[in-house]
């Protein structure tokens, strides 16, 4: 018996030597207060402070000085948003917002949708302040339909070197688009359409890219959200020296045939983190995201970002 056992423990060492070590990934830096958020997106205001949108009842705002305490601010639409209800099935809730702060006016692109269906919308909404109740509706940005290849959802706003404004979304289906938009309107401009990242019909969604250095960065988030402690949510990377991609991994996998570098992945008491947005702050960049606790409550994630000397992004 001693010896089939020492048999078995040296079979057994043998096998998970083979086998790659799970990544070592940090824990969300110290957040405080009203941290409950599901698929946020962070603007630093002209005073210095922070403003959070996120999925909630006509998109639920939050604030911070410090970026550690966050307080409850409101809805965008404390009112409803009645002209999303063909998308939401009369459902107040509003997905994915994307806040960003350009030449004196916050944009936010938001998305309206059911669960697992592509019926749906991204419209644009501004405000001078930010502020609840102060935002005015500017209009449906692009919709998709169940005849559709795409899903409209998770809109991304990028401004490249040139000015020029797109907007990246998507959600499973074919995966993730990107169209032009109109600088002065904030809507779309023409009728092109760009494949950037796909996973032949797999789980693929909420996009976010940013320029550093020669690069756009194109970050998304495989895999399944919205299962609480069970979701298996990974944030991937690709890079492109062009907006319009084509956008490649680490391996030189291109995103359009599912290539993504894995940067962030569940870990111990931190599950399925994802829905992720890059924000550029005073002391570097920072990776935004939410995560699952194991009681399954989704919860603001915030990381540094830095860059290897290859000058890929690394969660510290």
């Amino acid at each position: 018996m001693p010896s089939i056992r020492a048999s078995f423990s040296a079979l057994f060492f043998a096998v998970a030597a083979l086998l790659p070590a799970a990544a070592a990934y940090p824990d969300p830096g110290r957040v405080t207060g009203d941290a409950g958020v599901h698929d946020p997106s962070v603007v630093k205001r002209p005073d210095g402070g922070y403003l959070v949108a996120h999925t909630g009842d006509g998109i639920t705002l939050k604030t911070s000085t410090d970026r550690i305490a966050f307080s409850a601010a409101g809805s965008v639409f404390p009112g409803g948003a009645p002209w999303t209800t063909p998308y939401t099935g009369g459902d107040r809730r509003l997905w994915a917002p994307d806040i960003s702060y350009h030449s004196g006016q916050y944009y936010l692109y938001y998305s309206a949708s059911t669960f697992g269906s592509n019926h749906s919308a991204i419209f644009l909404a501004t405000s001078p302040s930010g502020a609840s109740g102060s935002w005015t509706n500017r209009g449906l940005v692009i919709e998709s339909r169940s005849s559709d290849n795409f899903n409209a959802i998770d809109p991304n706003l990028v401004v490249d070197d040139q000015g020029r404004w797109w907007l990246a979304f998507g959600s499973f289906w074919t995966g993730v688009k990107l169209i032009s938009l109109n600088p002065a309107t904030g809507l779309r401009q023409g009728s092109g359409l760009t494949a950037i990242a796909g996973r032949g019909g797999g789980a693929i969604e909420a996009p976010f890219i940013v320029k550093r250095g020669q690069y756009y960065y194109q970050y998304v988030s495989f895999d399944f959200c919205c299962r609480g402690a069970s979701s298996t949510y990974r944030v991937m990377v690709g890079r492109s020296t062009s907006v319009t991609g084509p956008y490649a991994d680490r391996n030189g996998v291109a995103m359009n045939s599912g290539g993504g570098t894995e940067i962030l992945a569940g870990h111990g008491s931190i599950h399925g983190p994802g829905h992720e947005a890059v924000l550029a702050d005073n002391d570097g960049d920072l990776l935004i995201y939410h995560y699952y606790a194991d009681n399954g409550t989704a919860r603001l994630g915030i990381n540094r970002l830095t860059y290897d000397a290859a000058g890929w992004p690394v969660v510290g």
